[in-house]
């Protein structure tokens, strides 16, 4: 009961949902002013739930340790992202929201996260080591699965689309099985670095907190409500769109922010604690997760339903991600990380940002 009493954030979620969904209608004849307001407190009641979800999976994260805890975390935001945009996929008329959706999120983990999360430990602590092996192996991945299904999609021709996304599906759904693998069995020791302190410091919090049994289901039952609260997210989201003619790319842009959430704040804490290896493991197995789950899971859906979704990236969005990827090979080739790596990363996310409104 203690334990339960602790879940303002699920309470919030339920009294939300209990409120909006009766007056959705009355909300939005109300004028855009309502639909604003609106958008913003499920906004936030979604961010909160998803900063339990944090909680949650660092708790397993802790019990169970690296490379576990990593992936338990990547996959419940990736579980997330994948609900929101089924949701909204369903719900809206936009073809692209998966392709910007997982454009926004290679952005907001790489230069986001990694920028914010080196230039915070970089100042702290100075140079943070990690194993130059997960960079590597991450890198090589991420440009495999971007390249197998978000580049060659722009050279296949229509009446083609349907085979090649078959392929799509099962190369993907092959390399994340293969990768989970080696991650956590034969290559476990390329995603670990622990110096003394470090085991110390893991040892000491793994000792106490939430059971892993009660951390796992609450896990689950935070995911299924933020599912709930995006459907309703998705129709303000929409109309506001429409109303005030903001790039639709702002939508994308949300379901990364929200799927993203957990991650930034455990990334952080871990880059403050001088554990960069786990924020290197954040940053870029998000990534890599986001790109391998997601793309087989809503061109599954797609196929399944008739969906028509555009996987192709635009010439920009191939340019920032080869960027941002050339930029990762250069600064994540040493063992080392620093602040003004760091900060070349959050630059290229700050021009993510302005290119947004202006293109």
């Amino acid at each position: 009961m203690n334990k339960l009493m602790q879940e303002k954030a699920l309470g919030l979620a339920i009294l939300t949902l209990a409120v909006a969904f009766p007056l959705e209608h009355a909300l939005l004849e109300m004028g855009l002013g309502a639909v604003g307001l609106s958008f913003a407190v499920i906004f936030a009641v979604i961010l909160t739930a998803a900063f339990r979800v944090a909680h949650h999976a660092e708790i397993l994260a802790e019990k169970l340790g690296e490379p576990y805890g990593t992936l338990i975390l990547t996959g419940a935001a990736v579980g997330v992202e994948v609900i929101m945009l089924v949701i909204l996929m369903t719900s809206s008329h936009n073809p692209t929201l998966v392709r910007d959706t997982i454009y926004a999120a290679l952005m907001l983990d790489i230069n986001g996260i990694l920028g914010i999360a080196a230039i915070i430990g970089g100042i702290q602590h100075g140079e943070q080591k990690y194993n130059v092996d997960s960079s590597n192996s991450y890198i090589a991945m991420i440009l495999a699965a971007v390249g197998i299904g978000m580049v060659v999609p722009d050279f296949i021709e229509p009446h083609h689309w349907r085979t090649y996304s078959v392929f799509s599906i099962l190369a993907m759904a092959a390399m994340y099985v293969a990768f989970t693998r080696l991650q956590t069995i034969e290559h476990r020791y390329f995603f670990e670095w622990k110096s003394a302190e470090a085991e110390e410091h893991h040892d000491h919090h793994a000792a106490g907190g939430e059971s892993i049994g009660y951390s796992g289901t609450m896990l689950v039952v935070y995911i299924a409500v933020i599912g709930v609260l995006a459907e309703l997210l998705s129709v303000f989201m929409n109309v506001g769109l429409e109303a005030t003619g903001l790039p639709l790319a702002l939508a994308a842009v949300s379901v990364a922010v929200i799927s993203a959430s957990p991650e930034i704040l455990t990334a952080l804490r871990a880059a403050r604690a001088d554990r960069m290896q786990t924020a290197i493991n954040i940053a870029l197995g998000a990534s890599l997760a986001t790109v391998l789950m997601t793309i087989p899971v809503v061109e599954a859906i797609a196929l399944f339903t008739g969906t028509d979704i555009f996987m192709g990236l635009t010439p920009l969005q191939g340019g920032m991600i080869l960027l941002t990827m050339l930029v990762t090979m250069i600064n994540l080739n040493n063992g080392e990380t620093n602040a003004l790596e760091g900060m070349v990363h959050f630059v290229l996310f700050l021009a993510f940002g302005v290119l947004l409104f202006l293109v």
